[in-house]
């Protein structure tokens, strides 16, 4: 007997100051269910997931939960005003049996249960709400971008519980990594419809191109059928008045559903202008160190960035990765050695906490305001890259319209604000861009955009992030600060990091006080004997994959390299891609050599 649904939304429409979020919808999930929920920014992800927790009442629709079936959800903002202690706040539903699901939760999700609600962070009450909904193990959970604010360790943990709980859950995040690791389904909000597919989210892109290919179709097959209905009653009405006002209404009809189709939304329009050419040397940090107090931040540590170098830093929150690219651009001085810059360095900053733009004021005044902006005698012109441009016209540039120009910077979504910034800094030219979280909150189209931008800029990044897939599109350097002040280099992004990093280092993964995972609880293995470890199983296992993505890039790297006059033309491209080759080359003879031994060792 088929067991009814965890949820069911029935004709839910909705409205907010005359435009319609959703009309019609119907959506169901089962029992099991696995959904990733994917969308544009503003498409209505977080405002769908209000109205399947109740918290958002629909204008006509019913919202339907079967009795005996909690449906728990994750606040984004969660008010703690009524509890002393983030702990208070996260057993506060719970029995006295049951109080130590927080605690294994707050140790997973890093966040003290004895921290003062007045004195915590807005991640730590974040992290304490999603604390709170796994204790509670509601039979389905709504995870509003569960990942922000949480480190790739934590991270680690989250998608290890999600991986092995029983419970339904519906899942937005801008993580590729997490959403393929967990997801069997994929929702998609697009211009107030929501479509399923059955499969995952590594299946979503192809999906949406394979539907946006249809419609545009479509859409060419109806606007020629319209101008050839137009041609004919133009040249033929006249004569056929009487006989064919049946097909001039036709005409009409037509031309009413083509004006009735909702344009897909286009990506923002956003470019770098890498300005001046840096020196070679863009940073050379040598013996450089930090402390405060007793606290050892960094142990002596050298660093050479040359220019076109993507420098990723990863490691745990607190470990120091901001300390040290503050070190880095001499914004914070270390306490021991010396950090020199290069010749002609032009610094943009991407700041995790958005503190560069005042909340209170208009965005409008965020760009117009701005000194490195600002067109003398014109308030309504911005520079761009050298030339004027109107802010209105500029803000459109990042998706936004004219009626969000006047509006507070304040009102905006996190997404929204990421974008906001990313326009101030993509206006004046840089040949030192950092970055400190960037992909918080930024849809998966604008990530895209954002790492081919970052592809074809031609100066340096520092890069601090916690999205695995986005540091293994764009770094061809990790830095790992690994705790106790210990910073290691690596050659290549985040999976090549793990694949270099001693068995000893556990950076990223999840541990908790009950049930440690196999991999921590193994002892490092010693000289090459008959068969594996379990950690060894897992790296022969997950070899062949690497193995073919290197030989991919090799395939692109050698294609690239080949075409004609890249040298004369683009001298500084044909440099980074023949050392990406010579990196790849060397990891590829690396991981055949690996596979070989472990193979050979586990055929004893």
């Amino acid at each position: 007997m088929a067991r009814a649904p965890l949820l069911q939304l029935s004709d839910i429409s909705l409205t907010f100051g005359g435009n319609p979020v959703f009309d019609g919808l119907n959506l169901t999930v089962q029992e099991g269910d696995r959904l990733a929920l994917v969308g544009r920014n503003g498409s209505g992800k977080s405002t769908l997931m209000k109205v399947m927790a109740g918290l958002v009442e629909p204008d006509a629709g019913q919202v339907i939960t079967p009795a005996g079936i909690h449906v728990g959800y994750m606040e984004q903002d969660p008010d703690l005003s009524a509890f002393a202690t983030l702990g208070d706040f996260a057993r506060a539903s719970l029995g006295d049996d049951q109080g130590y699901r927080v605690e294994m939760a707050a140790e997973g999700l890093k966040f003290d249960p004895d921290r003062a609600v007045t004195t915590a962070s807005g991640g730590e009450r974040r992290r304490a709400a999603l604390a709170r909904l796994l204790a509670e193990a509601p039979e389905l959970m709504l995870l509003d971008e569960p990942t922000n604010h949480l480190d790739i360790e934590a991270i680690g943990w989250l998608e290890e519980q999600l991986s092995t709980t029983r419970a339904g859950f519906v899942l937005i995040s801008h993580d590729r990594a997490f959403l393929r690791a967990l997801t069997r389904a994929t929702l998609w909000i697009d211009r107030g419809a929501v479509r399923r597919q059955d499969r995952g989210f590594e299946h979503f892109e192809d999906w949406r191109e394979t539907i946006w290919a249809a419609e545009d179709e479509a859409r060419h097959k109806l606007d020629r059928k319209i101008k050839a209905e137009a041609k004919w009653a133009v040249e033929g009405i006249s004569a056929r008045r009487k006989r064919n006002q049946g097909r001039v209404r036709a005409l009409v009809a037509l031309r009413e559903e083509r004006a009735g189709q909702i344009r897909r939304q286009g990506t923002a329009a956003m470019e770098m202008d890498a300005g001046q050419q840096s020196g070679k040397r863009v940073i050379d940090a040598k013996g450089i160190s930090k402390a405060f107090g007793e606290r050892v931040i960094l142990r002596p540590f050298d660093l050479r960035v040359l220019r076109g170098d993507r420098v990723a830093f990863v490691g745990p929150n607190g470990a120091g990765k901001t300390t040290l690219i503050k070190m880095l651009t001499a914004e914070l001085p270390p306490d021991t050695g010396e950090v020199k810059h290069g010749t002609n360095l032009d610094i943009a900053v991407f700041d995790q906490a958005r503190s560069a733009i005042d909340e209170s004021i208009s965005l409008w005044d965020a760009l117009a305001g701005d000194p490195a902006m600002r067109v003398s005698g014109r308030a309504d012109q911005v520079m761009v890259r050298g030339q004027p441009r109107h802010v209105v016209a500029y803000l459109k540039d990042f998706l936004f319209d004219e009626a969000q120009a006047r509006a507070p910077v304040g009102s905006l979504s996190g997404g929204e604000k990421a974008r906001l910034l990313l326009a101030r800094i993509m206006a004046r030219p840089s040949n030192l861009l950092v970055l400190d979280e960037p992909t918080n909150d930024l849809d998966v189209e604008t990530l895209d955009l954002l790492q081919d931008i970052l592809g074809d800029y031609d100066g340096t990044v520092l890069l601090v992030s916690h999205d695995r897939d986005f540091i293994d599109r764009v770094a061809t350097t990790t830095v790992a600060m690994e705790g106790d002040g210990r910073a290691t280099i690596y050659p290549g992004g985040w999976s090549d990091y793990r694949r270099q990093r001693p068995e000893t280092v556990a950076v990223a993964e999840p541990s908790r006080p009950a049930a440690p995972k196999p991999a921590a609880s193994e002892p490092k293995p010693a000289a090459p004997r008959n068969g594996l470890s379990f950690t060894e199983k897992k790296r022969l296992e997950a070899l062949p994959g690497i193995i073919e993505r290197l030989e991919a890039e090799i395939g692109k790297l050698t294609e690239f390299l080949a075409q004609p006059d890249l040298f004369q033309t683009q001298p500084a491209k044909f440099a980074k891609a023949s050392e990406g080759l010579t990196e790849r080359q060397a990891a590829l003879e690396a991981a055949e050599e690996e596979w070989l031994d472990l193979a050979g060792r586990e055929q004893g």
